[in-house]
Formats: structure tokens, sequence, C-alpha cells
């Protein structure tokens, strides 16, 4: 029988950034967001950057930048190459990535680029927020 929580770690190469009981987390899945509740069935899959969610007694939201999530017998394994608590975030550097004018391009890797500065800068402001 599953438990009623989650155990939530989240990996960094730096460092383990969080090691947490949660009644729930929603996570950025690449192709959109996924709930998971305890007793899910397991799940591999590919994270965008966006918020990370965490339910319960202390509801936590977070930044992810991208990466993996491993879901087996109650625990969530997420590998990311930067995570921020809303605290971490810079929202003052955040909004000048926003507010930068876009230069005129014919490179689309270019405008894949602002396309990707934008999209982090959007979820890191909407964590910061969220606090």
């Amino acid at each position: 029988m599953a438990g009623k929580t989650l155990r939530c770690m989240i990996v960094t190469p730096e460092c383990a950034v969080l090691d947490e009981v949660a009644d729930s987390v929603i996570l950025p899945l690449f192709d959109g967001d996924s709930g998971v509740l305890p007793g899910r069935e397991p799940l591999i899959g590919k994270l965008r950057s966006g918020e990370l969610r965490l339910g319960g007694t202390s509801s936590k939201s977070l930044f992810i930048d991208g990466g993996f999530v491993q879901v087996v017998r109650d625990t969530v394994t997420i590998l990311t190459p930067r995570a921020l608590l809303a605290e971490q975030i810079d929202q003052s550097a955040a909004q000048k990535v926003l507010e930068a004018p876009s230069q005129p391009s014919t490179s689309s890797s270019a405008m894949a680029d602002r396309l990707v500065a934008t999209t982090r800068a959007r979820a890191q402001l909407k964590v910061a927020r969220s606090r």
C-alpha cells in the first residue's frame, strides 16, 4: 500500500538542493505540467525550465532549469543543471532579460537562444513572486 506522502529530492551537478517530504509535486514536464501524488505508477520524464511546486504543510516553489525526473515508490528524484528557491532568484536580472530589446536576426539559433532566455526569465519571476 502506498504512503500518504512523497519524498522529493532535487540534485544538481554541484549539490543536493532539496530533500523534503510533500503531499504532492507538480512537475514542469517537457510536454506540459504533471502532478504526482503518493502511489503513482513509476515515471521517467524530461523536464523543461519552469516552476516546480511542492504541496503540503509547507508548500514551496522552485525554479528548475530542465533536466530529468524519475518517480519510483513515492520518491520523486529530479536531476537538473540548476535549481533555485524563490529567495535565491535575482528578480531584477530576470526582468532585464525580458525588457532587453530584441535584436533583429536572421539566425534561427539566435532567435532560439532569445526564446529560451525569456522563457527562463518568466519562470524565475513566477517562482519569485509566488512566495
